[in-house]
């Protein structure tokens, strides 16, 4: 039986481009250094911050908002700023770090794999509950739609691509060579079925991966049944969490907010019921309704296409979420149906400062 008054655990992975004073993408450099939590990711413009578990929202918020002021303050000094967008809007490509597991994927995925670099997202992971593991994972497949409560850039390469441009990147273009990658997997009826089809993914991955030439103690030195698999959802057990990285890339607040929301999904799963029934879903008393897979794909691909629709902000709703507390960042990033270079430059410092301010506002909160 499982102790309803344990407190459960969430972290959140967060990622921003790093420019220079003029909005070009530069390497983050000595930003890595900045803070605990602050690491390179696999592409030179982009930076992730890491927060470790924490149990409370309160912990949470203040270790992100910490880290991030950490960095900014390096930042500032090197004449540097950091980018709450999920694609840098337009511009040439992205340039990614040399290594063997990138070298593996641009083999295995080929060109389409040019369209991950340009994307910056979020992660948020909350511990699994021994008993509920099932119950968990599918109650976060069914909230894959609140992805638009994050959406953060509309734009790719200068067009006009989806309110979720990341997700319609991810979902549609980078990985249509394996299409069992990228895409959100249905439900799950024990965890027995989630290992048959990491097991399924990982032979897949390696006959690809051996069939591109790369020999067989490099790939198993790079990926394993769990680090080559790119589903929005999934179980990590090297984390012991349910992993949810639906999300763009978004100001420190709104994810925070969604982490909270998903670590109160998390108690509403251990402490009520789950069920699979119809097409709507919903949040009772007694735990909570999920729809059918089918549905939370059409909710799923209205959130990327068009963002916060009547559909998709009523299901929210239904599902337990104050939509109005959001506010995605890609609905005033829009602006046409394309984007210069210049102009992208000008957004990306308009959203740098919007972040900056988020983060001092918090610092002027806390010194009053």
């Amino acid at each position: 039986m499982s102790d309803t008054t344990q407190p459960i655990r969430r972290s959140i992975e967060v990622e921003y481009w790093v420019v220079d004073e003029r909005g070009e993408l530069v390497e983050p450099g000595e930003l890595a250094s900045a803070s605990a939590g602050a690491e390179r990711e696999f592409v030179r413009p982009l930076l992730e911050i890491k927060t470790t578990p924490c149990e409370t929202t309160a912990q949470l918020r203040e270790e992100l908002f910490d880290r991030l002021e950490a960095v900014l303050d390096m930042a500032e000094a090197s004449g540097k700023r950091l980018v709450p967008l999920a694609t840098p809007l337009a511009g040439a490509d992205v340039d990614e770090i040399p290594s063997d597991r990138t070298r593996i994927q641009n083999e295995v995925i080929g060109d389409e794999f040019r369209h991950v670099r340009h994307c910056a997202g979020t992660h948020i992971h909350v511990e699994q509950q021994p008993g509920h593991e099932v119950d968990q994972l599918n109650a976060f497949v069914a909230l894959d739609p609140a992805l638009a409560l994050l959406n953060s850039s509309p734009y790719y390469r200068g067009e006009r691509l989806a309110a979720g441009a990341r997700s319609m990147l991810y979902r549609r273009e980078a990985y249509d060579s394996m299409p069992h990658q990228g895409r959100l997997w249905s439900y799950i009826d024990d965890e027995r079925e989630w290992t048959r089809r990491l097991e399924r993914r990982y032979e897949e991955f390696v006959t690809a991966t051996l069939d591109a030439g790369v020999d067989r103690a490099t790939l198993e030195a790079n990926f394993g049944p769990e680090s080559a698999v790119w589903t929005p959802v999934q179980f990590r057990e090297r984390f012991d969490t349910v992993e949810w990285r639906s999300a763009d890339a978004a100001l420190p607040d709104q994810v925070v907010r969604l982490a909270d929301r998903l670590a109160e999904v998390t108690a509403s799963v251990r402490d009520g019921t789950v069920r699979i029934e119809g097409e709507t879903g919903h949040r009772t008393d007694e735990g909570m309704v999920l729809p059918s897979f089918d549905a939370v794909l059409e909710y799923g691909d209205a959130a990327i296409r068009e963002g916060l629709d009547d559909g998709v902000r009523g299901y929210l709703e239904r599902m337990g979420f104050d939509v109005a507390a959001y506010d995605p960042l890609t609905a005033h990033v829009d602006s046409g149906e394309t984007i210069t270079a210049e102009a992208a430059r000008d957004r990306r410092l308009e959203y740098a400062e919007v972040l900056e301010q988020a983060v001092r506002n918090r610092r002027s909160i806390n010194a009053d």
